[in-house]
């Protein structure tokens, strides 16, 4: 049997005047939520806070499928009222938020995602990657049109495909993989990953929560703190 802790926190940053981030950590029930409402849209703020409202006063079902479909049900719905608040509050101007949350149970974690919010996992030393960019310097990574490095400085680094409220229907994504103790997962905006290095991340997970989610947002801010930047740490221990 495992259990988990979690720290969290979100910045303004050192450009934006508005904080366009909400986060979502309920440790108790195994959910955790952060959603980035789209820059250079109208209302960035109200869509990520919309993401995260109704997932902020879930029960959690005794099923852990049922609790995955009870968040995309969510997910879905808010998608819907983004589209109908565009077209009645802002004349039809796009108003999104990307998403990515985890659900965890002793045995299972999911991960849901639209957009380029991330989650990783440190294990054992090494940091992997369990959401997949929706985005169009991904999409170029994965054709081989660009290398990875590229896409890191490329000038459409910050056009998204895919987010809660951009379109008529929302996919999201999902992964599913088996949390062990001693693991670290990050869930971040790309205000965190955009100014941190990959390397960075991986040695501050190593931390105690609260201390790696002070260091990483501090590191964020130092290196430009261009965009608001959002960071979940969660650390899985084995039960005694």
């Amino acid at each position: 049997m495992i259990t988990w802790t979690s720290a969290f926190a979100t910045d303004v940053g050192n450009k934006r005047k508005i904080n366009e981030d909400a986060l979502l950590n309920r440790p108790e029930v195994g959910l955790w939520v952060v959603a980035d409402g789209m820059g250079g849209h109208a209302a960035g703020d109200v869509a990520s806070n919309a993401v995260v409202h109704p997932l902020s006063v879930m029960e959690r079902p005794e099923a852990l499928a049922d609790f995955v479909e009870a968040v995309e049900t969510a997910l879905m719905s808010v998608n819907q009222q983004l589209r109908s608040y565009a077209i009645d509050q802002l004349e039809g101007r796009t108003v999104g938020s990307t998403v990515v949350s985890m659900v965890l149970s002793p045995q299972t974690g999911v991960c849901l995602w639209a957009g380029d919010s991330r989650l990783y996992r440190l294990r054992n030393g090494q940091l992997s990657r369990l959401s997949r960019d929706h985005s169009a310097v991904q999409e170029m990574v994965e054709a081989g049109a660009i290398t990875q490095d590229e896409a890191d400085h490329h000038p459409k680094s910050n056009v998204i495909t895919r987010a809660v409220g951009a379109g008529e229907f929302l996919f999201i994504d999902s992964a599913v993989f088996a949390p062990m103790p001693g693991d670290t997962y990050l869930l971040c905006s790309d205000g965190l990953y955009n100014e941190v290095a990959e390397d960075s991340i991986r040695r501050k997970l190593g931390l105690a929560a609260e201390e790696a989610v002070s260091r990483l947002i501090d590191e964020a801010l130092c290196n430009g703190g261009r965009d608001n930047v959002s960071v979940i740490v969660v650390k899985v221990q084995g039960a005694a």
